[in-house]
């Protein structure tokens, strides 16, 4: 019997002392599924954070000057390059009136229709927002999110500007999970949307006229209007907005290494009447003359262009360079010269509605090969009104990278592979894949 209540007692005390833990445990599991939706995770203020290691993006804006800000917990990136900083130290006010751990959501306001508002800076936390103009905030912010945009949800996952020249009035597309609202800055109207297309996205922001939004590491571009994203991707956020090391600025011989032997996939690559090489990736292009390596950046050298092409091809001594919907074209030389009238819409120059995948013109021909997913067309260059014809199908590949045409036949770029047909019949009619190559050895001789 004494042994018998000896073990309860036993029992008993155990008991007692496991149960603060469990109680403490329940709490946490509590807080955990209590967390607002849409928050963020936050850094402290000792975290030390790489760009190029890769990031998911807590919001994007740019400044007055349109400069971008990524920021990540309590940390700021200012535009593409250096290390981050504490936003505080550049918006003070964030954290005298919130404790600063994150910013959910940010855009510059573009509205002719809102004087007061237009070029200033909005910043969401939580169910707050921030209004800056020249880094200084502005008299009675901040507010609640309602009273400023009202219909609009707390805890937002990110926004972006649509001005009128993109959106039928001056807009803002405001993301939280998978609910999208267009807020009209005339009428104070919200319009919610669903964009099937899109992933959800964690940062969105406009720069050079295209919209992008960040999911994870990656981004993708999209129509502010629709959702609808075109083109290849997503695309890896720190290959094509943060300069990092494996990334040439400058024609030195190590950056010219950095950008010859990166593996990261190519956007387009075209070969010249001359033979030189000229390939694209993100924000920079290297072109191959002999075994001469240059690399410079896109924006230096085609600045019209600006970044991530889709396809070129080649003819007649020119560079034909297709973004989107729109064909630039450039005279080859030192340096390339932009033609006047370009851009012009790609349905006018080749008949075809973009975007599109690759494109080449094999040499002592005047046909454009544009291919536009799995599907091949012939755009005959000395015809106008320019028709594309259907000339075939790819079956070895869902998707390639870019394509072009030289001596040694047509050749296939897919992520860090090529592969070489001899001709576009064979590669189309084929049923034998040909041997794989990488392009940082094979193409552009480096040794890894």
């Amino acid at each position: 019997m004494k042994l018998v209540q000896t073990l309860t007692l036993c029992l008993a005390l155990l008991l007692s002392l496991a149960a603060p833990s469990h109680h403490q445990e329940g709490h946490a599991k509590k807080g955990e599924k209590d967390k607002p939706e849409g928050h963020k995770h936050e850094l402290h203020k000792g975290a030390k954070l790489d760009r190029c290691a890769g990031m998911e993006f807590d919001a994007v804006a740019v400044n007055e000057e349109g400069v971008p800000y990524f920021f990540k917990g309590d940390h700021l990136f200012k535009g593409f390059h250096g290390k981050a900083e504490l936003s505080n130290q550049t918006f003070p006010e964030l954290d005298d009136h919130h404790h600063l751990g994150h910013v959910d959501a940010a855009f510059r306001m573009h509205s002719e229709d809102s004087p007061d508002h237009h070029d200033h800076q909005f910043f969401f936390l939580d169910h707050k927002v921030f209004s800056y103009y020249k880094h200084k905030l502005e008299e009675g912010y901040p507010k609640d999110i309602s009273e400023v945009f009202p219909g609009i949800p707390d805890h937002l996952d990110a926004a972006v500007e649509c001005p009128k020249t993109d959106c039928p009035n001056d807009t803002v597309v405001f993301f939280k999970g998978d609910d999208i609202y267009h807020f009209d800055m005339k009428t104070k109207k919200v319009d919610e949307k669903e964009f099937k297309s899109m992933p959800n996205c964690t940062g969105a922001f406009r720069y050079m006229g295209h919209y992008y939004c960040f999911h994870g590491h990656q981004f993708s571009k999209f129509d502010p209007i629709t959702g609808e994203v075109h083109g290849k991707y997503p695309k890896e956020s720190r290959d094509y907005f943060m300069k990092c090391s494996h990334f040439g600025e400058k024609s030195t011989d190590d950056h010219i290494e950095r950008e010859q032997c990166s593996r990261v996939h190519l956007d387009a690559i075209t070969s010249d009447d001359d033979g030189s090489v000229y390939a694209f990736r993100g924000h920079h292009f290297l072109s191959i003359t002999g075994d001469k390596f240059h690399s410079d950046t896109i924006e230096s050298a085609f600045k019209e262009l600006h970044s991530e092409g889709d396809a070129v091809f080649s003819y007649e001594g020119h560079l034909y360079m297709i973004k989107d919907k729109q064909v630039f074209v450039y005279k080859v030389g030192e340096p390339h010269t932009h033609l006047d009238g370009y851009p012009k819409p790609l349905k006018e120059v080749l008949g075809i509605e973009g975007p599109v995948d690759a494109a080449f013109v094999c040499a002592d021909k005047h046909i454009a090969h544009v291919i536009k997913g799995q599907t091949i067309y012939d755009v005959d260059l000395k015809v106008t009104p320019r028709k594309p014809v259907k000339e075939g199908s790819i079956t070895q590949f869902k998707r390639i990278d870019a394509a072009m045409c030289g001596p040694k036949g047509v050749t296939v770029v897919i992520g860090n592979h090529y592969y070489i047909y001899d001709s576009l019949m064979i590669m189309m009619k084929s049923k034998i894949m040909p041997e794989q190559h990488k392009v940082s050895q094979e193409l552009f001789g480096c040794d890894h």
